[in-house]
């Protein structure tokens, strides 16, 4: 492989995960200035736009009609659902925590695919589901003065909502590149979010300068640019290496919301996020007898937005392509990503 093309894939990775990772302070921001639900639209929008203008340069193509209803379905769950609980989730919850429940979305993936695509579930996965379920509990038991936090329990749903989008996705990569997936669902995500118009002009009119710029470098950058970067990095890297790169996230989130908000977590918040890591590394951990091009890949995004899903990222990356997990995705972007 080329030094030089490694390198640039490298650097376009640690970019998204930083991107992926800073959404979550960065909604922190927002949504004390703007509210949920017009966070919640101009993101989408920003976003929508943003990759509608870049798409021609990236080779995207007009969908086919038959594909109109899961598209819909994406996007409806994916960007429209998944922001608006992931932003009303973190009016309660820190930034750090957000992302570490987050981070349980393949969870939810692999169970949603077992349950509708009939995916074989391996014991491993079964026992890995069940440590990255135990370490939410922890995550959101701490976040919470007198017991189970409400708002963990918000960013929870959103987790849900992002295993939902993957599973939809999925058949969606199999005929479409992940940027044109992407493209799709937000453009989709924002008409679904369309009643939250009303809202989202009263509240510009008076939101403060900081979260106007921090909704702006959400929709530009962790939900826009992050996709594209994301897919140029998975198409030249290892599997390994970008799925990888994802358990970042988390970690590296805490230190930026540490930066930015001087939010510290709590020691069994951090102990929570470890345990979800674990038991995601179990899920997501493939059998050394079986090679990518013998197995299917395993279920569908952070992200990333990320905005997105560690789970999306092995889908995308074994297709050479990118996911809306915003982180999430989300990223995922999906990142999911966030």
């Amino acid at each position: 492989m080329n030094a030089h093309i490694t390198s640039r894939s490298f650097l376009a990775l640690v970019g998204v995960v930083v991107l992926w990772a800073s959404a979550f302070p960065a909604i922190r921001v927002g949504v004390d200035g703007l509210g949920v639900a017009a966070l919640s639209f101009l993101r989408l929008a920003i976003a929508a736009v943003a990759l509608m203008v870049v798409a021609p340069f990236l080779g995207v193509r007009r969908p086919r009609s038959r594909d109109l209803p899961l598209i819909a379905l994406a996007g409806a769950t994916g960007m429209t659902a998944y922001q608006v609980l992931l932003n009303w989730g973190e009016v309660h919850v820190s930034a750090g925590t957000a992302s570490m429940l987050i981070s349980v979305a393949p969870v939810f993936s692999v169970l949603l695919g077992r349950t509708f695509l009939s995916e074989p579930v391996t014991r491993r996965v079964v026992i890995g589901s069940g440590v990255a379920i135990g370490g939410s509990v922890i995550v959101a038991f701490a976040g919470g003065s007198t017991g189970f936090s409400a708002g963990a329990l918000v960013v929870l749903a959103a987790a849900v909502v992002q295993g939902v989008y993957h599973v939809v996705s999925k058949p969606l990569l199999r005929r479409y590149s992940g940027v044109e997936v992407a493209t799709y669902a937000m453009v989709a995500g924002t008409v679904f979010a369309l009643p939250l118009l009303p809202a989202t002009l009263r509240a510009v009119a008076s939101a403060p300068t900081g979260a106007l710029i921090s909704v702006a470098y959400l929709g530009l950058l962790p939900s826009a640019l992050g996709f594209v970067i994301w897919g140029y990095a998975v198409a030249r890297l290892p599997l390994s290496v970008s799925t990888a790169a994802l358990y970042l996230v988390p970690p590296v989130t805490l230190v930026v919301s540490f930066v930015w908000l001087s939010e510290v977590p709590h020691l069994l918040e951090v102990a929570g996020g470890a345990v979800i890591i674990i038991g995601v590394l179990l899920i997501n951990r493939r059998s050394p007898a079986i090679t990518p091009e013998q197995s299917a890949p395993p279920t569908a995004e952070h992200h990333v937005d990320s905005a997105t899903g560690s789970a999306g990222a092995r889908t995308a990356a074994s297709h050479g392509r990118a996911t809306a997990c915003d982180a999430p995705q989300s990223p995922s972007v999906q990142g999911h990503t966030s």
